[in-house]
């Protein structure tokens, strides 16, 4: 997921989907933990987009007060 996309989201769906990305990233640790998963790219794209859903949230805030 890109930053321009991000950009489009309302606070409500940068919420929900933070935390289906966070859910999508433990999932993935935990199943190369137990089985080297296929293409271990998707820990690290899965990484940097909670950590891009996370700024944009942070962002956000400090913009409202």
């Amino acid at each position: 997921m890109k930053q321009v996309d991000i950009k489009d989201f309302s606070v409500d769906d940068l919420t929900e989907k933070f935390a289906e990305q966070k859910d999508v990233l433990s999932k993935l640790k935990l199943s190369h933990a137990v089985s080297p998963i296929e293409n271990p790219m998707q820990i690290k794209l899965a990484r940097r987009t909670v950590a891009r859903l996370k700024t944009e949230l942070r962002k956000r805030e400090l913009q409202a007060k």
